[in-house]
């Protein structure tokens, strides 16, 4: 039986269920586990076609009654053209059991007011027989499986319904483990401190980004910086004081970086780098002197570390040296990708030396 599943950017929308800008980047395979889903639901209740729809969490959520429902995995007669599409959530018998949450079995859908005929007629494909169950994730309906004309029989049965059922609760669990090792994942790139990415993840993804030019061209680059005086704050505030002003030094950069593909890291210490694929020198550069601006202009420690104690509100002490590179012009064409990371984070960490060694608080570009 062939499967057909929706296209990555389908999967990560329907799989984003953290805050909308946790994107999704990388982990379990997906099409794999939802291919599993509809092979085993065929082989419970022998079927022609069926479906595995998934809501859209952001919609869900801010916009309820526009809510969605992709068709995130096929199989059967016309799946390659229904997979990846979709229908809102108020429609037809999925979107009916979606909504009630409640199973839902149609023995002639050609008498049934509920069917959406639409679905058909755009795939050429005619539906005799449907059920359909809820996935539910924590009390939550998240989705639907739903099966079309049974196999060996003009209908389905109330006994279809209940395996269907019993099925989907099957299904639920194999997607909430999905979501489980896919945070899993995402937590073990993260530093615990700033919610920035860790040096662990930074030196894969830099090696795989710098691979991707070689292979297929473009550009790279890479901004390194690191805080100017900050032993002055540990040595007067406390660490305290010091782990505060980190965090929001992260939250600056953030700021900062809104309107790029970017992908920033506290490398160590009061040390940060972000990343910028796809990305020239000359326009990271210019985001690297967003960041220096706006550490420069910040205000720290606006909120009181200690609750006895009143905000220290830090102004002028903490500033950024910055150094900027670039795959395309700061380093040799030659080397494996591991050669060439090496390369670009030597020549932005040189840049960033530099910017110190000329009176700190300055954004250098690798030589």
């Amino acid at each position: 039986m062939k499967v057909h599943v929706a296209d990555t950017s389908v999967l990560a929308r329907t799989m984003m269920r953290r805050k909308q800008k946790d994107r999704v980047r990388h982990g379990v395979d997906l099409g794999k586990v939802l291919g599993e889903i509809v092979s085993w639901a065929e082989r419970f209740v022998p079927s022609e076609s069926g479906s595995v729809l998934l809501d859209d969490p952001v919609l869900k959520w801010q916009e309820k009654e526009n809510g969605r429902l992709f068709f995130a995995a096929c199989f059967g007669d016309k799946a390659d053209e229904l997979v990846g599409t979709s229908i809102s959530v108020n429609e037809g018998i999925a979107g009916q059991t979606y909504s009630s949450g409640k199973p839902y079995i149609s023995e002639d859908v050609s008498e049934d007011e509920t069917f959406l005929q639409s679905v058909d007629r755009r795939t050429s494909y005619r539906s005799i027989s449907i059920i359909a169950a809820p996935i539910k994730i924590q009390n939550a309906v998240i989705g639907v499986v739903e099966l079309i004309n049974c196999k060996g029989r003009t209908n389905y049965e109330s006994n279809d319904l209940m395996l269907l059922e019993v099925f989907a609760g099957y299904t639920a669990n194999l997607m909430e483990n999905s979501l489980a090792a896919r945070e899993f994942e995402e937590l073990s790139k993260i530093d615990n401190l700033t919610g920035l990415y860790n040096d662990r993840y930074f030196f894969v993804r830099l090696e795989r980004e710098v691979e991707r030019v070689r292979e297929g061209g473009g550009d790279t680059s890479l901004i390194f910086f690191d805080l100017d005086r900050f032993k002055e704050v540990n040595d007067t505030h406390g660490h305290l004081a010091g782990s505060a002003v980190l965090w929001e030094v992260a939250e600056i950069v953030r700021e900062q970086l809104v309107d790029i593909v970017a992908e920033p890291v506290r490398y160590g210490g009061d040390e940060y780098a972000v990343i910028l694929p796809q990305t020239g020198l000359d326009v990271a550069a210019e985001y690297a002197e967003r960041i220096r601006a706006g550490i420069e202009g910040a205000v720290f420690l606006e909120s009181s570390v200690r609750p006895d104690e009143d905000p220290i509100r830090l102004s002028g002490v903490i500033t950024a040296s910055v150094g900027v590179a670039s795959q395309s012009r700061s380093v040799p064409p030659t080397g494996n990708p591991r050669v060439q990371a090496e390369a670009l984070l030597r020549a932005a960490d040189k840049a960033m030396y530099r910017a110190k060694e000329l009176g700190k608080n300055m954004v250098q570009i690798a030589e």
